[in-house]
């Protein structure tokens, strides 16, 4: 067995005789990873001006971190987001999650153990949902305009990329609720409604439940589309009215088995 710890930063390292062994990576961009062959290499470390000081920032310890603005976005490695932005995105959050709370009751009780956010972004829906009773899936996919896995992670969330035209894999759990925010827009011309839907049947469990937020035309053709899957739903206005395009989608899969009245014996 070997363990393997992560330096603070290249400076505080202790030269080594066998420091030759270690190969550095040679991409610039280590957040590249999707459908990227693995090497045998250590990503290079953010320099740093002295040797207490960590490379990339320091983190906070959690659960402060969770509500704290991530070092790559204080650092400005996310072209386009400030912390401002961060903030902002944050507090909208938890105003759609007390949203969310007035029509699906269950959210903030604990019962949904295993939740996914299929667009998850900064992360959140998953720290305004926070909870020692469950844990949230944070996907982030491939085509989303910016890459923010990295800032989910330094908030101490999970996450993962993924491409929601193939198949996820669902070993070993499956999800009591799923959260889809702005995803059919996201996919649109990418792949169809359906597949998408489907998978999202695959992986929730029976009477699990299922949050989606998108503009009203692209949630009326899902409404249309989940019923004839023999799931409930609810469309409803966001919490800001009526005349706001984007709206929300509340679904339940129901539990039912096929019927066999044809079968003989």
């Amino acid at each position: 067995m070997a363990v393997w710890r992560k330096w603070v930063n290249t400076e505080s390292c202790p030269s080594r005789q066998d420091e030759s062994t270690v190969q550095m990576c040679e991409s610039t961009n280590p957040d590249d990873v999707w459908y990227k062959k693995m090497k045998a290499c250590v990503t290079p470390l953010p320099d740093v001006k002295d040797e207490s000081e960590v490379a990339g920032g320091a983190i906070k310890p959690f659960p402060g971190r969770l509500n704290a603005v991530p070092p790559r976005i204080a650092n400005g490695l996310i072209p386009g987001v400030s912390s401002q932005a961060f903030q902002k995105d944050n507090e909208m959050w938890k105003k759609h999650v007390k949203a969310y709370s007035t029509v699906n009751k269950y959210l903030l009780t604990g019962r949904y153990r295993n939740i996914m956010d299929m667009n998850a972004g900064f992360g959140g829906f998953a720290a305004a949902i926070e909870s020692p009773k469950s844990w949230v899936m944070n996907v982030v996919p491939t085509i989303a305009k910016i890459s923010t896995l990295g800032a989910v992670y330094e908030r101490g969330l999970i996450g993962i990329y993924h491409d929601w035209c193939e198949a996820f894999s669902t070993y070993p759990r499956t999800y009591d609720l799923i959260h889809a925010s702005g995803l059919f827009t996201l996919y649109k011309n990418k792949c169809s409604m359906e597949d998408i839907l489907l998978e999202m049947d695959r992986i929730l469990r029976p009477e699990g439940a299922i949050i989606m937020r998108d503009d009203v035309d692209v949630l009326t053709k899902v409404n249309r589309l989940a019923r004839g899957m023999r799931w409930n739903t609810k469309l409803v206005d966001r919490e800001d009215g009526p005349l706001v395009r984007e709206k929300i989608l509340y679904a339940v899969k129901q539990y039912w088995v096929g019927g066999n009245q044809t079968a003989t014996a």
